[in-house]
């Protein structure tokens, strides 16, 4: 098969690198976590006290060395000014960091030639808010993955509750639905079905029913 991108968009909670790195490991392609990248910048901004101004974070960006690497099972990792910051990165609070200072121009900026770069030089999945509609608007298969927001922020209580955190639902759902609120309405590439993607809806899919359709309409446009 030759080079080819899969873009996969989508709210918070849809399941969207559950399914890119399936997908990339069935397919044998690679995967980038897009939403790592504007973590790190998260994680940043938190760590040395960020506030949420274009201008000034501009000329911080140009400071911070923000890289990606693959180890030899093909996992992303992501490296914030030489640290590995794949696990730092998955703190709760770090993702609203991450979805605060992605509104910034100068923050989509930066990331994008990253992200560019290596769907040039690998097929590969894609997944974040925007990938589809300004990343890769010329990706060969777009899908804008969703859920209903109860169902998403019960997945999401589900997970925590078994890592042996103590959450409330309401809060859980609470932030789902202030973080799509954010996404969908950020001046900057906002989050939204781009016009040629596929939507699927997973509230009554599984995993692997989501990845079979997925597969089988890759292989009917081959």
């Amino acid at each position: 098969m030759n080079h080819f991108n899969i873009a996969i968009d989508g709210p918070s909670g849809a399941g969207k690198s559950t399914i890119a790195k399936a997908l990339s490991s069935k397919l044998g392609i690679s995967y980038l976590d897009t939403g790592a990248l504007y973590r790190a910048v998260g994680l940043k901004a938190y760590r040395d006290g960020w506030e949420e101004n274009d201008e000034i974070v501009s000329r911080l960006l140009g400071l911070v060395d923000i890289k990606v690497s693959y180890d030899e099972e093909g996992k992303q990792h992501v490296y914030l000014d030489g640290e590995d910051v794949s696990t730092a990165i998955r703190q709760d609070f770090v993702s609203g960091y991450g979805s605060r200072f992605s509104a910034l121009p100068s923050v989509r900026k930066a990331l994008l030639d990253l992200q560019r770069r290596v769907a040039s030089e690998y097929s590969s999945v894609l997944d974040g808010r925007d990938i589809g509609t300004s990343v890769l608007p010329n990706a060969k298969y777009k899908i804008y993955l969703t859920a209903s927001p109860e169902i998403r922020a019960k997945r999401r209580y589900d997970e925590l509750i078994a890592k042996g955190q103590t959450v409330e639902f309401d809060k859980v759902l609470a932030d789902i639905n202030e973080r799509d609120f954010r996404d969908m309405n950020r001046a900057i590439s906002p989050l939204k079905k781009a016009d040629d993607a596929v939507e699927i809806n997973s509230d009554n899919m599984s995993i692997e029913e989501v990845i079979k359709f997925v597969v089988e309409m890759i292989n009917e446009n081959v």
